[in-house]
């Protein structure tokens, strides 16, 4: 049984929102939600709106173009864009610094065996995030902040073009990728837009 005499509990204040962080639109239809937006919901909203304008369209899961671009995760390289793209052309394959690792040579071998790619544009570009990361120093950092040494290569470089040849040649002496007469490899330079083609003999 409650204290009469007892004071009442106050009820506690709501955690305020985040300064950084717009607060959620409502939209037609849905409860209003509170709290901060993330840049999901954003993006999840953008995607709405673009399907609307698109009328509903089935392309082949073949590239048309039957080729495979590996390039880096970086969010200055519009792919597309930058290459003269259209949805439907192309595989467009990523990862950090755009290196030619284990997973990629298995995207390569289903991208070519299953899907009917023939060329092989690598692309790497400056001012790569890659070239300020050490191998030793981040693994030491992943081993000491979890207590696991990585098993992954970390796969960083300091000559952007030494590490394209590196990723040509790798590409070439994999025999899980069947079609290596053209394999060619860039730089791109995010400032100018502009690719330069490295030579590898």
């Amino acid at each position: 049984m409650s204290d009469p005499a007892a004071p009442a509990r106050p009820t506690p204040a709501p955690m305020p929102a985040d300064p950084g962080l717009p607060e959620r639109p409502d939209r037609a239809g849905e409860p209003t939600v509170t709290g901060p937006a993330t840049t999901i919901d954003d993006l999840v909203s953008n995607n709405a709106a673009y399907a609307d304008a698109l009328a509903p369209a089935h392309l082949p899961v073949e590239p048309a173009r039957r080729i495979v671009i590996v390039t880096c995760m970086d969010s200055r390289i519009d792919v597309f864009a930058a290459l003269g793209l259209h949805n439907g052309e192309a595989h467009i394959v990523r990862n950090a610094g755009g290196v030619i690792t284990d997973d990629m040579i298995r995207s390569l071998a289903i991208s070519q065996r299953k899907l009917g790619t023939r060329e092989i544009m690598l692309i790497h570009h400056t001012d790569c995030g890659m070239q300020k990361v050490s191998d030793d120093a981040f693994r030491a950092e992943l081993q000491e902040a979890t207590g696991i040494a990585p098993a992954f290569a970390i796969e960083s470089f300091t000559d952007v073009e030494a590490d394209v040849r590196q990723s040509i040649l790798r590409v070439r002496r994999s025999s899980f990728v069947p079609y290596r007469d053209v394999v060619r490899g860039f730089v791109y330079d995010v400032d100018t837009h502009l690719l330069s083609e490295v030579e590898c003999p």
